[in-house]
């Protein structure tokens, strides 16, 4: 188990400088610990240093670590979601990162409506075209928002996609300009039940430049929980 405390004292640190360098408030920037490589026991290390966001990105693990302690934190899915995992998701997980086709919309507008509640989902782009991500293209996600903002128990807040991995961080920061431009053409239609607040994207390699280009939320794993399972 890394020091969690001085992991989370560096990021923030580091958050501050990047907000202070495009003029926005750090607290508008919130850290997502991404805990699927890690223990029980380093998750609630990790929520015993205050950090209120938690992210996992496979329902088998998470919904054991849910059950013991999802009432200390949000809880976010980040990860690839199947249409028969909805159910173990909807009513556990706040935010849903990876909304990318309407029959999965449609699943989660049925199982929130059969627990009368509204989930909260941000639209997956696919960026940087990488065929080895999931997410729409950036030319479908008109008509994709369109649709699946008629659905009732579905709350669209925000646009997520993840950059390649690059050695030189600064190669990243026209994925997450791109992303920021298309929630800003989005938001200008002023769509009905549309809008997008937030853009989660930026990681452990990559979120300094990820918030100089307005990330809302950023997903981090290594950098601040670190990897278990190597």
């Amino acid at each position: 188990m890394q020091d969690i405390q001085i992991a989370y004292h560096n990021v923030k640190s580091r958050i501050e400088e990047a907000c202070s360098r495009v003029n926005r408030n750090p607290r508008d920037v919130s850290i997502i610990a991404v805990t699927k490589y890690v223990s029980m026991e380093t998750t609630q290390a990790a929520l015993n240093q205050g950090i209120s966001h938690i992210g996992e990105s496979r329902v088998q693990d998470a919904v054991p670590k849910w059950e013991l302690l999802g009432e200390q934190a949000t809880w976010h899915f980040i990860g690839h979601l199947q249409t028969n995992k909805v159910k173990d998701v909807v009513g556990r997980f706040s935010y849903i990162h990876s909304l990318d086709r309407l029959s999965l919309a449609e699943e989660i507008e049925k199982r929130s409506r059969q627990k009368g509640l509204v989930t909260n989902c941000l639209v997956q782009v696919n960026i940087s075209g990488e065929e080895t991500k999931f997410g729409l293209k950036p030319n479908q996600v008109l008509e994709f928002v369109k649709e699946t903002s008629k659905m009732k128990y579905i709350n669209l807040c925000g646009l997520m996609t993840m950059a390649p991995y690059e050695l030189v961080p600064e190669q990243t920061r026209s994925v997450f300009r791109q992303l920021r431009e298309l929630r800003t053409e989005l938001n200008g239609l002023q769509l009905p039940r549309v809008q997008l607040e937030h853009l989660s994207m930026g990681m452990s390699n990559d979120f300094e430049v990820a918030i100089e280009e307005g990330a809302t939320f950023i997903r981090l794993g290594s950098v601040l929980v670190g990897n278990e399972k190597n």
